[in-house]
């Protein structure tokens, strides 16, 4: 602890960072300037009004000759901290004298008469480096109090100059703080903080430094083992607007509106996974189906070939093994079909880096469009080397849902010359995938509600119309992506498709 007789000089609070201010008597509000000796560049931080001019002055030219200040540091614009720049500046007397502030200030401060020239911290990286390799990192705390506010750090020392911010009002003024030291801070705060959450969004960033020392503006200089549990404080103080009641009413009863949503929307989503998850299971049996009826017909059909003609002892041993052999193969493919859908339905949520061509062609072969290869032509245009960094069942599943929609168009229409267009390309970082076709296209008045849960316009044993909300929930929430639809127009004007589109832009 300093007494009255120490602090009549400049004190030494960190390696070659000084105090240099005064004691202003019977004053709670107590101004504190700080001088980083820093040889030919060094660095004055707010020195404040006229009241202390003469001892900051001597106190600073104690450390270092004037004229070795290149920069003076402003942490914001009141006249408290700044007045005396314009007599400093004359005593400095360099023209490469630099004011060190946020952008915001520098319009403010320029009221003072200030002649030197600014270094706006906000457009140069917030950070300042001299050539003798000594860094200073500034923070914004927009504000607290000032809209350009900021603190600065010296990550050497790590000393944190704080501003406004940790200051304290005190009849009874300490040089260093002492574990009583909130409720001093507290006044101030309550006062000179607009919000608790603007005072919060400063706080948090500050408690991510590794801070052996806080030298605010005002009231006492706060050592590593008081800051932890001061920033605690701080963060659960009302100030500024929450000191209003109404004010503070007001947000409380928004907050629990909001968190009335909240549980409203997620009830909603529990809701509807378990519609999407039981839409999912009719959607496997009857995809299975689809797939089974065909090999199982030849296999039925095969089994009574032979029977009969085993009856009628006209059953050669070459047909025996012929028959065998396809209905092998038949159930293979079933066993196959089964293995597929299995891996395809797993909730694998699990990223990693596949060709699009390779989810393309799982997507129709679970579909099976191909079946009917008379009515349906599919054409590629497909660059083959294209990846993506996405979940594979997940993008499998998107496709899957948008081929099951032509081919419930091709069932419910009875189409026949059915034209599917499949492109993937790539336009800058963004990969572009496009399936077109002519099923006759979408009503306009529906074009905007597809998306939409549980919208549909086929009957209700083809599905609740949840595929295209899954889908594009898929793409623009995992993915990061969008889906969107649009019709295809003839010469005439007249609808005669569809056409889906998925961009993804790779991930940095």
């Amino acid at each position: 602890m300093h007494n009255q007789n120490s602090i009549k000089e400049a004190l030494e609070i960190a390696p070659n960072i000084f105090w240099v201010g005064m004691h202003l008597e019977n004053d709670p509000f107590q101004c504190h300037p700080y001088l980083i000796k820093n040889g030919s560049e060094s660095i004055l931080i707010d020195p404040g009004s006229m009241l202390e001019f003469e001892e900051v002055v001597r106190k600073t030219a104690s450390i270092v000759p004037l004229n070795s200040i290149k920069y003076i540091i402003l942490h914001h614009q009141d006249p408290d901290l700044v007045a005396a720049v314009p007599e400093i500046e004359k005593l400095i007397n360099r023209d490469d004298l630099l004011i060190v502030t946020h952008s915001r200030m520098s319009l403010l401060i320029k009221h003072y008469m200030v002649k030197s020239s600014y270094y706006e911290i906000d457009k140069n990286n917030l950070s300042l480096s001299t050539q003798s390799g000594l860094k200073l990192n500034f923070h914004t705390t927009p504000y607290c109090h000032s809209p350009g506010a900021f603190v600065t750090y010296e990550p050497k020392t790590k000393v944190l100059f704080s501003g406004d911010i940790f200051g304290g009002i005190e009849e009874s003024w300490n040089f260093y703080a002492d574990e009583s030291y909130f409720e001093s801070a507290k006044l101030f705060h309550q006062e000179y903080m607009p919000s608790k959450d603007i005072f919060n969004y400063a706080l948090n960033k500050i408690q991510k430094l590794d801070i052996e020392l806080i030298a605010p503006q005002h009231g006492s200089i706060i050592e590593k083992k008081y800051i932890p549990k001061l920033i605690e404080d701080m963060k659960n103080l009302d100030c500024g607007l929450y000191i209003e009641k109404k004010y503070n009413q007001e947000l409380l009863d928004t907050i629990a509106q909001l968190r009335e949503k909240e549980k409203t929307i997620k009830e909603q989503n529990i809701l509807l996974a378990e519609q999407s998850k039981r839409a999912e299971i009719g959607e496997i049996m009857q995809n299975i189906a689809h797939q089974w009826r065909q090999p199982l017909a030849i296999i039925n059909t095969s089994v009574a070939i032979m029977k009969e003609k085993n009856r009628q002892k006209l059953l050669l041993q070459d047909e025996i093994e012929e028959k065998l052999q396809k209905m092998e193969q038949k159930i293979i493919y079933l066993s196959q079909t089964i293995e597929d859908f299995m891996n395809y339905y797993k909730p694998q949520k699990e990223k990693s880096r596949f060709f699009v061509k390779n989810a393309i062609e799982k997507s129709l072969n679970i579909i099976n469009i191909l079946q009917n290869e008379e009515k349906v032509k599919i054409e590629y245009n497909v660059k083959p080397d294209i990846k993506l960094y996405a979940s594979f069942n997940e993008f499998t599943q998107v496709l899957v849902t948008l081929f099951s929609n032509i081919n419930d168009l091709i069932v419910i229409k009875n189409l026949k010359d059915v034209h599917i267009l499949i492109t993937l390309q790539k336009e800058g970082n963004a990969t572009i995938l496009s399936i077109a076709d002519n099923c006759g296209g979408i009503a306009p008045n529906n074009l905007t509600k597809i998306f939409d849960p549980y919208f549909t316009t086929k009957h209700k044993s083809m599905g609740i119309g949840l595929g295209l909300h899954i889908a594009k929930t898929i793409i623009e929430q995992s993915m990061q992506g969008s889906l969107r639809a649009e019709n295809i127009y003839d010469s005439s004007g007249t609808i005669v498709g569809a056409k889906f589109i998925i961009e993804i832009k790779d991930e940095d």
